[in-house]
């Protein structure tokens, strides 16, 4: 299983399209084996969701999300969390744990994107 969080640095983004990194979390019985960080490589409609699909992404966890990505990770099936605050690997750890569950929070307006996550 493979967890990615939209993050910056090591804190999760309050929006998933303009994060600067995803930190990436590769779990195998329940515990993390592997961990990269990989810059985000632009933000166009559809693309990264079809990007972390490529890498074997299984779960996405941000603070805000918009509808549109949702929709393609959904229809890839891949979990989405949002509404998410805090260290990047602690929040992967708290999902691997059952911990953390998804608040449903979409952004709705790109330009008003410090808004996303509440």
């Amino acid at each position: 299983m493979k967890i990615a969080v939209a993050s910056e640095k090591d804190l999760v983004t309050e929006h998933f399209g303009h994060c600067e990194n995803f930190n990436i979390y590769e779990i195998e019985r329940n515990k993390i084996i592997k961990d990269d960080s990989i810059p985000n490589p632009g933000h166009k409609p559809g693309f990264l969701p079809n990007f972390l699909n490529d890498l074997g992404v299984n779960v996405i966890i941000s603070g805000g999300m918009g509808a549109g990505a949702i929709d393609i990770f959904n229809n890839k099936n891949i979990e989405v969390i949002t509404g998410a605050s805090g260290n990047s690997i602690d929040l992967a750890q708290r999902y691997m744990s059952g911990e953390l569950v998804s608040t449903g929070s979409i952004c709705h307006q790109h330009i008003h994107h410090e808004e996303c996550g509440e």
